[in-house]
């Protein structure tokens, strides 16, 4: 069997066995593209997936905001090492943080201590459940709500002790850049990563936007909460125990507003532009050297209930022994990610048009693509 019909094997089993609804695959090497697909784009109509889908692309649109800073810092505007009160004056000196210990370095490789925003009661209460969902997936999110919310529980920890994963580090780096620069995040977004990089199908999706353009795949979600189950006390430990039951049906959720993800990834793309995008910022073509070297400054994720086997750099991850470099993210109804070789010379994109299912996934879909078991 050869590569590739491994690949598909994986993909075919991801629709069977473990629920996604339709997933995509393309993948960049020395012998050129291929493309694969399985299951499908809408469970109504039976549609497939095609190529050239526009997705949203959940947090991997973090290494678009610290490729953004980075750049900044190329320009002599900043410096990773600033503490967020040279920008940010008292934003951060409240509920025992304290700005002027926290740097940008710190927000952008989830080491800050700020707690996990996504886990935040405010949000928990509005989208732990599918009724929930149903009331507010239409709501808006201004930056001072954001921000609001980044501060809105205790630190889990003092900056640089240990990894968090932080949407609210982010937050605080897309109001930094926007303060920087007097422009807005997605306009620097634009001007710093996606024209240079010709991305042309790439964009920070505006706030109020609740739909794509075509093609595009509907979204699934089975990502709630049983009823009755209270936010408050979901934790990184117990969460995956208070999930409703996995027999389901999946609910559509295409039709929604991700403006909660902003700087922390807010970023709509296709599997193509994104592994140009990755095979930049793997490679080096993107930043300068200094730049480049920062980026790539890894920490260790154990204990921070994120990954398994990989290391976190400012935005982005590395497998600790696999030497594959890459972005992700998920959220209501999609998980992306692409991974790739340091060179940019080998890598893979891939989409399931329902949230992230399990690591094993993912593990099984690199061992196929580049024969690397990922954990041995």
């Amino acid at each position: 069997m050869t590569g590739r019909e491994k690949l598909q094997q994986v993909l075919d089993r991801a629709v069977a066995e473990v629920g996604v609804p339709g997933i995509v695959a393309e993948v960049r090497d020395a012998n050129g593209s291929w493309f694969g697909t399985a299951g499908v784009a809408d469970i109504e109509s039976g549609a497939r997936r095609q190529q050239g889908e526009y997705l949203h692309t959940g947090s991997s649109g973090k290494a678009f905001t610290a490729a953004t800073l980075l750049a900044l810092e190329t320009e002599g505007r900043l410096s990773i090492e600033d503490p967020v009160n040279t920008w940010l004056p008292g934003v951060l000196d409240v509920n025992g943080y304290d700005g002027n210990k926290i740097t940008i370095r710190h927000l952008l490789s989830n080491t800050s201590g700020l707690f996990a925003t996504g886990l935040a009661p405010e949000l928990s209460h509005r989208y732990a459940t599918r009724s929930g969902f149903v009331e507010h997936r239409f709501d808006a999110f201004t930056t001072e709500d954001l921000l609001r919310l980044t501060v809105s529980q205790p630190p889990v920890g003092a900056p640089g002790e240990r990894f968090e994963y932080a949407n609210g580090g982010f937050y605080l780096a897309g109001a930094i850049i926007e303060k920087v620069t007097g422009n807005g995040y997605a306009e620097e977004v634009e001007r710093r990563v996606i024209r240079p990089l010709g991305l042309a199908h790439t964009y920070v999706r505006p706030s109020g936007d609740t739909g794509y353009p075509d093609p595009h795949p509907r979204a699934y979600s089975n990502l709630f909460f049983k009823d009755g189950a209270d936010p408050a006390a979901i934790t990184p430990e117990n969460w995956e125990s208070m999930m409703e039951d996995p027999g389901l049906p999946p609910l559509d959720v295409t039709e929604c507003n991700t403006a909660q993800g902003w700087s922390a990834g807010n970023v709509v793309s296709t599997t193509g532009d994104v592994i140009r995008f990755i095979n930049a910022l793997a490679s080096g073509s993107l930043l300068p050297p200094a730049q480049h070297r920062e980026m790539w400054t890894t920490v260790s994720i154990e204990g921070g209930y994120w990954m398994p086997h990989a290391r976190y750099g400012l935005g982005l991850f590395e497998f600790d022994k696999a030497g594959l470099r890459g972005v992700g993210g998920s959220l209501w109804g999609s998980w992306f990610f692409a991974v790739g070789t340091p060179d940019g010379e080998h890598t893979i994109a891939i989409h399931t048009n329902t949230e992230w299912k399990s690591w094993d996934l993912m593990f099984k879909i690199i061992e196929a693509e580049f024969g690397i078991t990922i954990g041995a």
